[in-house]
């Protein structure tokens, strides 16, 4: 039986953004797939209502129960995830130049979106236990770091340039939050900037290309800047109150590429213009506002660590995804939290919601 306290407690609010913007998320992703030119992918705005019951469906059960015993799991769930990932360079599916996918049937399944929350899991666990008054030490500091570099390797390796790049600033974000010694940050530092640069001869040459054209839209205006120029294209005609629902015209006439997907953002700009996208950003600001009152309201460390890892998750996509479709990033394909398409984003999303609302729910026990 549930507790009357917890109903109490439950936060309304995050859940009440939660709809909002899972709402927003599916309106647009109808927007986008059924006014294009061609409307073989009309049917995917079904898929994903049935992508987000099934990700209520997991939010709730996320909810239900003691998120301390995911303590207890954090290393097996990483396992498991780890070993989805090896799957995936063996058996997966490959599309778009890329092997990301396990096929379950008819359903297929990105398990590198799975592995950021066990990254943000085994972490959460180390650091509860780790972390110091006088922040951690380089040496504290190896285990972390060998559990990031293993999902990133892997991630990689796919490739999936964007999702590694997600998993390395959520590590950082939760290692910042956690503190660390002032001689091992400057350490590590410097030893970052120092090798950052030698990335560069390990990317494969469409992702240096994305980069060039990051700088430079215009040097290849119909290749690899083609996605860059047509997103800003869409997000400037939209001006200052939109086209309008469905009268987005770079979308209809499909100028605009995985406009359901990395370039969402694009497609609601045009329709609602600078006024609704101003409201868009408002309502992520106030759900991540939210996110970190939990984090703050937390009475037991792991909860706090843990939901700061999932704010920061939710956090960094948002920032990634709108300063890839404007222009202000490279373009790395990370999805738009609750707008994109995407089923393995949306079932994580919010099974993340749902264990942010079991700690905030929980906080009066450790009173």
């Amino acid at each position: 039986m549930i507790d009357r306290r917890l109903v109490q407690n439950f936060d309304w609010k995050l859940l009440g953004l939660t709809i909002v913007l899972s709402f927003t998320g599916v309106i647009t992703v109808y927007s986008a797939v059924t006014t294009g030119i061609s409307n073989i992918h009309q049917i995917l705005y079904v898929k994903q209502i049935i992508w987000y019951c099934a990700g209520m469906f997991l939010m709730i059960i996320a909810f239900l129960f003691n998120y301390n015993s995911l303590e207890r799991y954090a290393f097996i769930i990483y396992g498991f995830c780890i070993f989805l990932l090896l799957m995936v360079l063996i058996i997966g599916k490959y599309a778009g130049g890329a092997k990301r996918w396990l096929m379950f049937g008819p359903l297929t399944f990105q398990p590198s979106e799975l592995a950021k929350l066990a990254v943000i899991l085994v972490l959460a666990r180390y650091y509860s236990k780790a972390a110091s008054v006088n922040g951690l030490s380089l040496s504290e500091l190896t285990i972390p770091i060998v559990l990031c570099i293993v999902p990133f390797a892997l991630i990689v390796l796919q490739p999936d340039l964007g999702t590694a790049m997600i998993i390395l600033l959520i590590a950082v974000s939760m290692t910042l939050f956690v503190k660390i010694e002032k001689k091992t940050a400057i350490f590590l530092f410097t030893s970052a900037t120092v090798t950052f640069p030698t990335i560069w001869f390990f990317l494969r040459d469409y992702q240096k290309k994305r980069i060039i054209t990051f700088l430079n839209p215009e040097i290849d205006p119909l290749g690899s800047g083609y996605h860059i120029i047509q997103s800003k294209i869409a997000i400037g005609s939209g001006m200052v109150t939109g086209k309008g629902f469905l009268k987005g015209t770079q979308s209809a006439l499909s100028f605009l590429p995985e406009q359901q997907t990395d370039f969402i953002f694009s497609v609601f700009a045009e329709q609602w213009g600078f006024i609704g996208s101003f409201l868009l950003l408002l309502v992520f600001f106030m759900f991540i506002t939210r996110c970190l009152k939990i984090t703050y309201g937390s009475k037991n460390y792991f909860g706090a660590i843990l939901s700061f890892g999932i704010t920061s998750m939710l956090l960094w996509h948002i920032v990634v995804n709108m300063g890839m479709v404007m222009g202000l990033m490279p373009v790395v394909g990370v999805t738009l939290p609750f707008i994109s398409y995407g089923g393995s984003s949306i079932i994580v999303t919010l099974t993340g919601i749902g264990i942010l609302l079991n700690i905030s729910m929980r906080r009066f026990l450790f009173n």
